[in-house]
């Protein structure tokens, strides 16, 4: 399951409480303080790993409590520390304050952390010749985790236009393939190789008329090509159940500008599907003369045309 938005809480531990002693022998009956310091409380901590790819663990756990740090004890002994909590999350995670409503980190790299809630401090013990004081609360926040996929490279396009086969065909993916709309209900990746270059490309789920404005969870969609740098537009230039690839390929730019200006200057190349089916001819060179720019033709059932596709696309990059 593909879950990209989780709300947790998150509660730093408390520093331990400062000791109060006295040392009393023969030699000295007014006593010497040395009770010690507390010690520092859990910190919470977030961290990206590029193993994972889904924020699925916060379906089930919400909550994480750090310890509090030990107690200060007699002899000047400090309290133990507490052990930091380590929360892992995708790369391309963005961390919100909800109480703020500010931007804490956006993890975009392997290992990048940040510490979303400090332990306390320790309490002092008299050995500084003070009272004993209790330890500092640990913060507490509400946060949101929001993931955008990293990826260089964005399919786009209506349902059912072979976005899927044709990511299963150019990379090591293999999301659901079957005949009909919305068989893809979440974003998948999948690693391209292509001579000396590599890159990421991610099928992006269908989008239809309506899309920026949340229209078949198009908003939730959109949200994952923020951050590519390219977009294949994928045309099923056999107008598949009567639709015209012209208006198809206007709609979803249309879309586009709608949800964000930045992400419809985002350089598309424009991959013409289907081509073995009758009729895509036709349609191809009607479309050409219309739109007036290079599209690619190709089949990506029978992985026709798809060298000179990712060629182009590895040359964009």
């Amino acid at each position: 399951m593909f879950i990209d938005q989780a709300k947790i809480f998150v509660k730093a531990g408390d520093g331990g409480r400062g000791c109060g002693s006295i040392y009393r022998d023969k030699y000295n009956r007014r006593g010497i303080p040395d009770g010690g310091d507390g010690g520092k409380g859990t910190d919470i901590i977030i961290r990206a790993e590029r193993n994972l790819c889904t924020l699925l663990d916060f379906k089930y756990r919400r909550h994480f409590f750090g310890q509090h740090g030990g107690h200060g004890s007699s002899k000047n002994k400090k309290g133990k520390g507490a052990p930091d909590i380590i929360i892992r999350v995708p790369p391309g995670t963005i961390i919100k304050d909800l109480k703020t409503d500010c931007i804490l980190r956006d993890l975009s790299k392997d290992k990048e952390e940040v510490i979303v809630a400090r332990g306390g401090k320790g309490g002092l013990g008299n050995r500084h010749h003070k009272e004993p004081a209790l330890g500092e609360p640990g913060e507490e926040k509400e946060l949101l985790l929001d993931l955008k996929l990293i990826a260089q490279i964005g399919v786009i396009g209506f349902p059912n236009v072979g976005k899927s086969t044709l990511i299963s065909s150019i990379s090591n993916a293999h999301p659901k393939i079957a005949a009909y709309p919305f068989t893809t209900k979440s974003p998948v990746l999948g690693a391209v190789n292509f001579e000396d270059k590599n890159f990421v490309v991610a099928d992006i789920p269908g989008l239809i008329k309506g899309s920026s404005e949340g229209k078949g969870l198009g908003d939730k969609f959109l949200r994952h090509i923020e951050r590519t740098k390219i977009l294949i537009h994928l045309i099923d230039m056999s107008g598949f159940e009567g639709r015209d690839p012209i208006e198809d390929y206007k709609t979803i730019n249309r879309e586009l500008k709608n949800y964000s200006k930045e992400v419809a200057k985002k350089p598309q190349i424009i991959a013409a599907n289907k081509m073995d089916l009758e009729a895509a001819g036709d349609n191809l060179a009607r479309f050409k003369k219309v739109i007036k720019k290079k599209a690619y033709p190709i089949s990506a059932l029978k992985k026709e045309g798809l060298e000179e596709l990712i060629e182009a696309v590895a040359q964009r990059l």
